[in-house]
């Protein structure tokens, strides 16, 4: 089976994207399917992926309208084409290549239909759904849900394609068995002694900062949160940064919360190694990998409902409305417990993701509805269809 994983950006621009796209292909391969990625050049960032086709864009980059990358796919003749997110020129291509060849097209949203998502620059994408984006949503063979809320939110804006309920999953064998907690002390020593609360993500206005900041104010002004201090790691959206750390001066607790910027590789081994608890407060996630990255390190979290992962059933962390006071009043609580019953939290949290959160486990569920697609066998219990 030859399957191609289509996308706008591979680089860090793309978000939260290219890293799954990266892990479920190469997973694929490792369980002899031939998986390949394509997507647009970014010019000012390497890609992330090993081994992606990138092609450059004409006009906007905004945009990705690729004609190269459009050739490419059809030269490649995969039997089933995944896509990969939305509102950028890759879902022509692929609605196009899915009509002139009759082969399957599977499309997954991550999160880009939920109603905040549509609100963010609601014209643009009304515009581009008339134009590109209904017709390639409704051509779609089946589409991709990352959680059950994920996929009622499909359904409620009339789709009634059939609809496969699969997460995301973690690669279990990138976190050491005996992390070096010391690595992130080592470059930075005003963080030796400190217990660090973790936000690593995007510094992006939905991921829900500026309320992190006003709970972490609230906090600190009980006098008793003086050993924590908040990292926030990742890269700049948009210019967000310099507003969240504007916000943090303002409201008084500029140096209780580190700026480290974007962390990849051991950089970032390093800093989950040192955390001591992971915060995530956004307003809308698709099924966000940073929060299971966070329990695969056996973090406890706090994670908003809107990241549509129930940490607190498994004992994993806790959930909170992505308000500043619920922030804070859950914040309060999760840092009130004992070392060792956070300890506790984290290891059920590692246990979870064990459990149902693995790239094997995800690959193989996907590629059960890809042979489905194809004419193999019972329609997959992963995958609803109306």
């Amino acid at each position: 089976m030859r399957v191609a994983h289509l996308s706008w950006l591979l680089s860090d621009a793309g978000g939260g994207i290219p890293p799954v796209i990266s892990a479920l292909a190469k997973q694929q391969g490792r369980d002899r399917v031939e998986a390949n990625v394509l997507g647009v050049a970014d010019p000012a960032r390497p890609t992330v992926i090993a081994g992606a086709l990138t092609f450059a864009r004409i006009g906007p980059l905004a945009l990705g309208f690729s004609p190269a990358l459009a050739r490419a796919l059809a030269g490649a003749s995969p039997d089933v084409v995944h896509l990969h997110g939305l509102f950028t020129w890759p879902s022509q291509i692929a609605s196009t290549w899915g009509a002139r060849t009759h082969r399957p097209v599977v499309v997954s949203p991550h999160g880009m239909l939920r109603p905040w998502a549509l609100a963010n620059s609601a014209w643009k994408k009304r515009l581009f759904r008339l134009l590109v984006e209904d017709r390639n949503l409704t051509r779609a063979r089946c589409l991709h849900a990352l959680c059950a809320t994920e996929r009622d939110e499909i359904r409620r804006l009339g789709l009634q394609n059939p609809i496969a309920v699969v997460p995301n999953g973690v690669t279990l064998e990138d976190v050491p068995e005996v992390p070096d907690r010391c690595a992130l002390p080592r470059t930075y020593p005003d963080l030796e002694g400190r217990r660090i609360l973790l936000f690593l993500g995007r510094i992006h206005p939905k991921k829900g900062l500026l309320n992190l900041m006003h709970a972490w104010r609230t906090l600190h002004s009980d006098g008793k949160w003086k050993d924590w201090v908040l990292l926030v790691v990742g890269p700049d959206q948009g210019g967000h940064a310099g507003e969240v750390e504007a916000r943090a001066r303002a409201l008084g607790v500029g140096n209780e919360v580190r700026f480290l910027g974007p962390a990849y590789g051991e950089a970032k081994s390093a800093v989950l190694a040192a955390a001591h608890a992971f915060a995530l407060p956004s307003f809308s996630e698709g099924f966000p990998m940073a929060v299971l990255e966070a329990m695969a390190w056996r973090l406890p979290v706090l994670v908003s409902r809107q990241c549509n992962l129930d940490v607190e059933t498994p004992g994993a962390g806790l959930l909170c409305e992505p308000d500043a006071d619920s922030v804070a009043e859950r914040l309060r609580d999760l840092l009130a417990l004992s070392d060792a019953e956070r300890r506790a939290m984290g290891v059920r949290g590692r246990a979870e993701v064990e459990r149902r959160y693995t790239w094997p486990d995800v690959a193989r569920r996907l590629v059960t509805v890809y042979r489905w697609l194809l004419g193999g066998g019972d329609r997959p219990d992963t995958v609803e269809a109306q």
